[in-house]
């Protein structure tokens, strides 16, 4: 099908910062979807149908696919295939029947205001995300642009930054880029109380140097076991890190986390990449509040909990890239769903602590496959005196590849 709908990204100033382009494709629309503020920058010769984005948003999609045939344009902010509208709609109309015109993005205009260069930043998001995904970002030196939410953005991450450890990271607030009413707004997090600022803006951290004390993290498997909220019910530091190297978390891959405990496993896979994706499945309630109160602390607050004891909970749930089960393989039918569910090529790690489990893993790899690898850790403590080495409970890994 011919290109019948025209994304047109659009900054502060408006239809006169248009290109020619841009302004030919509305003067044709029979319709023009965007934002109240989106449309109200729109001229009053353009003739076409104006429709503000519905609530639920969701519900813009069916209206879109409605109107194919027609000429019909989108307004977006700035960049639409940068956290924007053209990325979203992707996903639900060919890239074949769309056109994308591009704005400069709010990235690149805030970018150009600090005088950062763009490749050595972070950008990230919380416009209609969870602020928390912001913990993860936060590391000596770093610098961040964060496309706010809202007027309350700014004095959030101040107050988050100095919670992890970052008093002095300095805050610069960029109003309405390119626009009239373009403002700066400055500060440093610990000392932060500026009032509401304007809703349209991007945010830049500049990190610093964080206390002796600060909560910042690699995102490399094997974080200190203290940095979970616990019952002891923890796969520990140097175990997980091996175990997570078995089931090697890609860009865009879903693990099922089955027992997940404190959530650990889970967390430190979606901490591996943006894109990585986890279902933490927990029967215990108490630990379901710990898995939540996990992931928020350590930036990765989208992992999803599923309430419920395995195979049971498991039915129902996304195809499954990689599969890690901390506890219960001697449980009637947790290994054997977990085999059946998990997609052709993909990984399952299972870990063994007793005798029987050890025992169900063995008997498991003789029919299937794969490779044991049994870990004893020890740690040097004090004895009188001196220091003596202290085993802890050895841990058999089982890792196996599903045929494709």
């Amino acid at each position: 099908m011919a290109q019948w709908l025209t994304i047109i990204g659009i900054g502060e100033d408006g239809y006169g910062g248009l290109g020619q382009n841009a302004r030919e494709a509305l003067g044709r629309a029979e319709t023009v979807f965007g934002g109240k503020r989106h449309l109200e920058l729109l001229p009053s010769d353009i003739m076409a149908e104006r429709i503000a984005w519905p609530m639920p948003f969701s519900d813009a999609y069916p209206m879109l696919r409605a109107l194919r045939g027609q000429h019909v344009v989108v307004l977006a902010s700035g960049d639409p295939m940068h956290f924007g509208m053209g990325a979203t709609l992707t996903r639900f109309i060919e890239h074949d029947e769309m056109r994308i015109l591009s704005a400069p993005s709010s990235f690149s205009l805030a970018a150009a205001a600090m005088g950062w260069p763009i490749q050595d930043l972070q950008l990230l998001s919380v416009h209609g995300r969870p602020v928390e995904s912001l913990f993860k970002a936060f590391v000596p030196g770093a610098r961040l642009l964060v496309l706010s939410n809202d007027g309350d953005t700014p004095a959030q991450v101040a107050r988050m930054l100095s919670q992890s450890g970052f008093p002095s990271a300095h805050l610069t607030v960029l109003e309405h880029m390119g626009g009239g009413a373009e403002q700066r707004i400055e500060g440093v997090s610990g000392t932060w109380n500026h009032p509401r600022c304007a809703d349209l803006n991007v945010l830049a951290v500049d990190c610093g140097v964080p206390t002796s004390s600060a909560r910042a993290y690699s995102v490399l498997a094997g974080l200190p076991d203290e940095a979970f909220e616990n019952d002891g019910q923890l796969t520990k530091r140097d175990i997980r890190a091996v175990t997570l190297a078995h089931l090697g978390p890609l860009p865009g891959e879903l693990l099922w986390d089955v027992g997940a405990g404190c959530g650990s496993i889970s967390i430190e896979w979606m901490r591996a990449h943006a894109a990585c994706r986890a279902l933490a499945i927990e029967a215990n309630e108490n630990r379901q509040g710990l898995i939540l109160r996990n992931s928020r602390a350590l930036g990765v607050p989208d992992l999803q909990i599923v309430c419920g004891g395995a195979p049971a909970a498991l039915a129902g749930l996304a195809v499954p890239d990689a599969i890690f089960i901390g506890g219960g393989v001697t449980d009637e039918g947790v290994m054997q769903t977990c085999w059946q569910s998990l997609k052709p090529g993909g990984r399952l790690v299972a870990n063994a602590v007793t005798i029987q489990s050890e025992v169900a893993l063995v008997g498991w790899r003789e029919v299937f496959g794969g490779d044991l690898t049994k870990l004893t850790v020890s740690h040097a403590q004090p004895l009188g005196s001196f220091d003596a080495w202290r085993a802890a409970l050895p841990v058999t890994i089982y890792s196996v590849r599903k045929p494709d």
